[in-house]
């Protein structure tokens, strides 16, 4: 393990940088203690001289041991990747101090995980914009092989998330594209729903029968206290195809969907929201998708062909945010990991058991699962738009230790679990 850790670049990108922090500390010693810099401003002017001195250690360390070769003209180091090195560490420095820090303090997390997390996501973003504008190599300077035309390069960490921008897909094995969906299932969580899950179950009903698709609908009522129940009881009576079941877990979002997942019927099943903000048209791309014989189908929100309508301000910020944390540290092309939208042949619920979220933090969990685990996958752009009947269930405050906690539980299944639970038949598979 240690040998395959040794191999790659981030690994020894975080360890040089540990090497140029102790640089720094026994500098800074040596300058106020042995060379009498004791007074205030000696002091800090000490710090400067620390500071820039180990990060230019930091700078010959990356450029000689994680990022060997390339050009050692003059001109090359001194007026182009020293400069950027630099506008790199400050860039993740000014990150971690005037937005992680406060955004996660914002959303209660306790201040040790806090600066763990912030220095985690800031040295990845000092990883990423040193990978990709400091320390670049242009590809046709390279005899290796290349799936890539010459004049494009991609980041060493982002380089499996991001062979082909285009098309948002993971390659399907040869294997698996004759699997055939029988009966797809939509399965809804729905508490105190009242106003709009009436109308999200008869657009989608209307749809699936004028495609032609077989499917049911489940819809877990999940304790609501309004008349949500009543109007199931009259939907189902109308359709066989239309059923509900009380969640017999406690109360919560998460627990509500691992209630309808061990339920559903259908070969595949698609994770729909019962306020009417997923597109009846995007169910039909995901059933198709799946058709084709990817494991998933993933929806994005915010990459092109997308839209999105009257997402409130405040909520869209932090989710950026979130997801983009989720992209650096997971390397990925999704960049809506959050939304709940989603559809999955049943072999990959299978596949990702245990789950552990009992709230909206399943929404983050059953994805990267998936992900870590080696299903194929196709990411496409959907339209939302903003529930117009009811509240939102989803507390950010709330929610912000409980998203952390599950995507570092899945980072360190990715990294220390040595493959134990990766398809073996799908590990060799790449992003087409």
């Amino acid at each position: 393990m240690l040998k395959k850790l040794f191999r790659q670049k981030l690994f020894k990108f975080i360890l040089g940088g540990g090497v140029s922090a102790i640089i720094n500390l026994l500098l800074i010693s040596l300058i106020i203690d042995k060379l009498g810099f004791d007074t205030p401003t000696l002091r800090n002017i000490a710090n400067v001289i620390s500071i820039e001195i180990s990060l230019l250690a930091s700078f010959f360390i990356y450029r000689i041991w994680v990022w060997p070769g390339g050009s050692w003209t003059l001109q090359e180091v001194l007026w182009r990747q020293i400069p950027l090195y630099h506008l790199s560490a400050g860039t993740s420095v000014i990150a971690r101090i005037f937005l992680l820090f406060p955004l996660l303090d914002w959303l209660k997390i306790h201040y040790a995980i806090n600066t763990l997390v912030c220095v985690l996501l800031s040295t990845s973003l000092n990883y990423l914009i040193s990978d990709r504008f400091v320390f670049k190599t242009p590809l046709q300077q390279t005899q290796e092989p290349t799936l890539f035309p010459p004049e494009i390069y991609y980041p060493e960490g982002l380089a499996p998330a991001l062979e082909n921008s285009s098309s948002y897909s993971r390659k399907v094995p040869q294997s698996e594209k004759s699997r055939e969906i029988k009966l797809f299932s939509i399965l809804i969580p729905a508490h105190n729903e009242e106003g709009c899950i009436v109308e999200t179950v008869e657009s989608i009903t209307q749809l699936l029968e004028k495609e032609g698709i077989d499917y049911e609908i489940i819809i877990v009522n999940d304790n609501s206290c309004d008349r949500t129940e009543e109007l199931l009881q009259k939907l189902s009576s109308q359709t066989s195809k239309v059923r509900y079941i009380n969640n017999y877990f406690p109360n919560g979002f998460g627990f509500a969907i691992r209630c309808g997942l061990e339920n559903f019927q259908g070969d595949a099943v698609a994770i729909v929201m019962a306020d009417s903000s997923d597109s009846p048209e995007n169910i039909v791309d995901y059933y198709y998708l799946l058709q084709e014989g990817y494991d998933c189908v993933f929806g994005s929100r915010f990459i092109k062909g997308s839209k999105v309508v009257d997402y409130p301000t405040h909520k869209l910020f932090i989710n950026r945010l979130a997801n983009l944390f989720i992209q650096i540290i997971f390397a990925l092309k999704l960049n809506d990991t959050t939304n709940a939208f989603k559809a999955y042949h049943r072999e990959v619920i299978q596949g990702i058991y245990p789950l552990l979220s009992h709230h909206f933090n399943l929404t983050v969990e059953i994805p990267l699962k998936a992900i870590v685990r080696g299903y194929s996958y196709k990411i496409i752009p959907i339209t939302w738009q903003n529930r117009k009947a009811g509240v939102s269930k989803l507390k950010i405050k709330e929610m912000g230790s409980r998203y952390l906690f599950i995507v570092l539980y899945i980072w360190l299944e990715k990294h220390f679990s040595m493959g134990d639970y990766v398809r073996k038949q799908t590990q060799t598979t790449i992003l087409k």
